[in-house]
């Protein structure tokens, strides 16, 4: 049986980062924290299985910064490292970490494609205990010898899976084989195909496995329903749900159809944004703040911006595309119903769409309410607080070009695969 602890001091969290969850407003841990803490803080490896929003971040952070307090790091030479498969993620991560870090006098760096390299390289250069990166550009810092990883005791591998899709693996086999022999590793994954299973068992030393479903945060407090809708109906009853009040996370199955959405809600009357892979870092990390601060309400998403996205308080995602894989359905949900609120994700489907989409529900292990409606409808109200959008066009400010310094390279020079 697991023993699980009550408060964060009961754990032997150092004192400062006990003292800077209070600070925080936090003053129990989730159940994911109570339960990997006693054996991260000892040093085991841990191996955490589930989706997010249960408080992950924290249950490998916190012991991550305890077990490297009091240590400085060598020029380019971190201590603790954190491989994360996108740069949203790396800079939630980051954002996340940074006032316990602070507590702890520890300096933290974050290591992501698209922005400046030399930026980047300097900021190893001055020395950083805690090293936030996504597998590429950690390989081109190496490669140029502005890193190296011999002196990581601890390695956390976040959201392996999803590194898995993108075709990191080969990337992260190689950084795991340069970090300290010994040393500890965290690894989280919701699945552990498509190879996550031959890194666990590599790298993992008999490792203490636990679930990182947050029991009531994701799956039950979450509530899923299919809409059918006919084709020529769609547009209008997704234009109604947008209008709603509150914000909402549309995802679509490509890039072109998310900028065409966008565009078609703006001239409706709703403050939308698209937000995908073709969009630059900068302008990435500026549009996720217009929605977070309620500038723009609807965000017009792909699957590659899907992980990234962590707003407090979004209860709606809707699926205007459904997805193919019951993986993406569960990580596209994942953006709502985080630590223990509630949310609503809503499908719609077009009839040629039913069998795949009842396929995905049951692989998924979900089952949805269902019902048929139109723009308009009672129902559509009822389950998304759809309401006639304005028709009066609005235009949302788009974020300002980036400075210079931090588009080093310019977008359609990057690497494909490299984030």
């Amino acid at each position: 049986m697991t023993m699980t602890v009550p408060t964060f001091a009961a754990t032997g969290l150092a004192p400062a980062l006990v003292a800077e969850l209070a600070a925080q407003g936090i003053a129990a841990p989730f159940p994911i924290q109570a339960a990997t803490l006693p054996d991260s803080l000892a040093g085991r490896d841990v191996l955490g299985r589930g989706r997010t929003g249960s408080g992950k971040t924290l249950a490998f952070g916190l012991p991550l910064l305890h077990r490297t307090a009091g240590r400085r790091a060598r020029p380019g030479r971190p201590l603790a490292l954190v491989l994360v498969p996108t740069r949203e993620l790396a800079q939630q991560v980051t954002a996340a970490l940074t006032p316990y870090a602070r507590a702890l006098g520890l300096r933290c760096a974050t290591v992501v494609g698209g922005l400046s390299l030399q930026r980047q390289a300097d900021a190893l250069r001055a020395g950083a205990e805690v090293l936030v990166a996504t597998p590429g550009r950690l390989h081109d810092l190496i490669d140029r010898r502005d890193a190296r990883l011999d002196d990581v005791a601890v390695t956390v591998l976040d959201e392996a899976d999803q590194m898995a899709d993108m075709g990191f693996l080969p990337q992260v086999t190689k950084l795991l084989e340069q970090v300290a022999p010994n040393g500890q590793t965290m690894l989280f994954s919701a699945t552990l195909d498509g190879g996550v299973d031959k890194l666990v068992r590599r790298f993992l030393s008999r490792p203490v496995s636990h679930s990182v479903d947050p029991g009531t945060a994701t799956v039950t407090a979450m509530t899923h329903h299919v809409l059918h809708v006919e084709a020529d109906d769609k547009p209008s009853a997704l234009a109604h749900i947008a209008a709603r009040e509150g914000r909402t996370i549309l995802f679509m199955a490509t890039k072109h159809r998310a900028d065409r959405v966008a565009r078609q809600l703006l001239a409706k009357g709703v403050r939308a944004a698209a937000l995908h892979g073709g969009k630059s870092q900068p302008q990435r990390t500026r549009i996720l703040e217009q929605f977070r601060t309620g500038q723009v309400t609807a965000l017009v998403a792909t699957d590659v911006a899907a992980r990234g996205i962590h707003v407090d308080g979004l209860d709606l995602v809707v699926n205007a595309d459904p997805p193919t894989e019951a993986k993406d359905y569960l990580h596209r949900g994942g953006r709502t119903a985080r630590a223990g609120e509630s949310g609503t994700v809503v499908t719609l489907v077009l009839p040629e769409q039913r069998r795949d989409v009842s396929r995905l529900m049951t692989v998924a292990g979900i089952t949805p309410q269902s019902a048929r409606v139109r723009a308009g409808d009672a129902e559509l109200a009822r389950v998304t607080g759809a309401r006639q959008p304005t028709g009066v066009p609005v235009t949302v400010t788009p974020p300002p070009a980036p400075h210079p310094a931090q588009a080093s390279r310019p977008a359609r020079s990057r690497r494909p695969r490299r984030r």
